[in-house]
């Protein structure tokens, strides 16, 4: 059992959750949390160590034998490792480390995709991981063919976003695009209906819009919305009508609408 919070593997494990570039260099992550470790073990993540206390198997007996079958090792830990390691404030004793996930693609991937269900949303500049988390978890639910992220986006693998996502980062594809206004361009260029969510500004309002299949739609920065330059990149604009004084909508929550607009022509069927 690893009782010292200077352990090397416990060390390790607390820099992967709170590290991004750590992250990158190591080409690793990690996952605090049974039911999300369970979730990754399910959709075939690669883990390459377990972390548990003696009390987190007692209580997730399910969880942790399925994650001692599925790691490549594993290693009790005391619950005051677990408190130093963990990244919520009342941590469950159970963390995994696993390879990053291979559903980084190309744009390429999306040109080739002559049938996707619904289509695509693209995030510039989006840095809250609570709304990343919220956007990937409702993108998966409603059937979205995948997500497009700015260099500006924060990581997919910071661990608010990977309990927010509900496990949906593990299985969404991703697009990691660099700048978005030259992303959007060549989708334009090569036929791709791209839409910029704005507020107002003579947009066409998304209850009024038939999204065509395949169609990518654009949000902005939680406080900026999205760059010129990339609204001038769009081939339209779209807006979600509002009632009330509020002069926009959080970003998960407008980007849940949106998605809802795109997926219900499908829904319906």
């Amino acid at each position: 059992m690893i009782t010292s919070r200077n352990n090397q593997q416990a060390r390790h494990v607390k820099r992967l959750l709170s590290d991004a570039g750590y992250r990158r260099r190591e080409q690793l992550f990690a996952i605090e949390g049974a039911r999300l470790c369970a979730d990754a073990a399910l959709s075939g993540v690669k883990i390459r160590s377990l972390l548990y206390t003696p009390q987190a198997e007692s209580a997730y007996p399910a969880q942790i034998a399925l994650l001692k079958e599925k790691s490549e090792s594993y290693l009790e830990i005391s619950p005051e490792v677990s408190k130093s390691i963990g990244d919520t404030q009342s941590p469950q004793g159970v963390f995994c480390v696993c390879d990053l996930l291979d559903n980084r693609h190309g744009l390429d991937k999306i040109l080739g995709n002559k049938h996707p269900a619904v289509g695509y949303l693209a995030l510039e500049n989006i840095q809250d991981p609570s709304n990343l988390g919220a956007i990937v978890r409702t993108a998966e639910a409603l059937g979205i063919s995948g997500l497009l992220l700015s260099e500006g986006c924060c990581d997919i693998y910071n661990p608010k976003v990977l309990r927010g996502s509900m496990g949906g980062v593990f299985r969404l594809p991703f697009y990691f695009v660099g700048n978005m206004a030259d992303a959007v361009q060549g989708l334009v260029g090569s036929g791709i209906s791209c839409f910029a969510a704005v507020v107002g500004d003579g947009a066409v309002p998304v209850t009024k819009l038939e999204f065509p299949p395949g169609c990518v739609c654009v949000i902005g920065n939680e406080g900026s919305g999205l760059l010129p330059k990339t609204v001038s990149a769009c081939s339209g604009k779209i807006t979600i009508p509002m009632l009330g004084k509020a002069e926009s909508l959080n970003a998960a929550m407008a980007a849940g609408i949106i998605m809802w607009e795109m997926a219900r022509a499908v829904i319906r069927t």
